[in-house]
């Protein structure tokens, strides 16, 4: 074996200038295979004809794209889970919760933005009604509104008190709630031909 200079350093070459064997090996350990995918021979094989069933090579061969492709296998078989709120990543759970159109606060605690996306069907089923919006306040909040009509001798005896109505929030002093976030979610779930007021009375 002869060893020739070279610009990266010094090259060593077997007889007829072919490297020694093992000169390719690398330093390091390979990547370990994904969970469920086999170190020696692809599963890929069990889906080509019978006469491929026993080639080494072949098996070694497929188990490059097995370990390219299982991590997205997986991922698709799992679709249905990011679907559902109780089992969706975090970040998938604010997704969901924009394709309803729903007003989810990045401080919330996971549960409870998981608890409104569930929600979502109930909340759209009475939305635009006292008792959509007193379900979405209480989920959002944690506390019970008071939603305040005015009742027919108050309207008439003055016609302007007619489709306006007040939501009462009683918080605490260091109440982390955003008023700002109450009134969007009243805008929204309330009747469109309505005008609230909000009462935010701190306890």
């Amino acid at each position: 074996m002869a060893m020739t200079p070279t610009s990266q350093g010094v090259s060593l070459n077997g007889a007829g200038g072919e490297p020694p064997a093992g000169a390719y090996a690398p330093a390091g350990k390979f990547e370990a295979a994904p969970p469920g995918v086999p170190a020696h021979r692809s599963t890929y094989l069990e889906y080509l004809p019978g006469i491929y069933h026993d080639s080494d090579f072949l098996g070694r061969f497929l188990l490059i794209f097995e370990h390219i492709l299982s991590p997205i296998d997986r991922t698709i078989e799992n679709i249905p889970d990011y679907f559902d709120p109780e089992l969706a990543p975090p970040d998938v759970v604010t997704w969901l919760g924009s394709w309803l159109g729903l007003v989810l606060d990045a401080r919330w605690p996971d549960d409870r933005r998981r608890d409104v996306v569930k929600a979502a069907p109930e909340l759209f089923r009475w939305r635009g009604t006292r008792r959509g919006l007193a379900h979405f306040l209480r989920l959002y909040t944690g506390l019970e509104p008071e939603i305040i009509e005015p009742s027919l001798r108050d309207i008439a005896n003055d016609r302007n008190r007619a489709y306006r109505f007040t939501v009462r929030l009683r918080v605490g002093p260091q109440s982390e709630l955003s008023r700002q976030l109450v009134e969007t979610i009243i805008e929204t779930e309330k009747p469109a031909f309505a005008a609230c007021s909000l009462e935010w009375i701190e306890r």
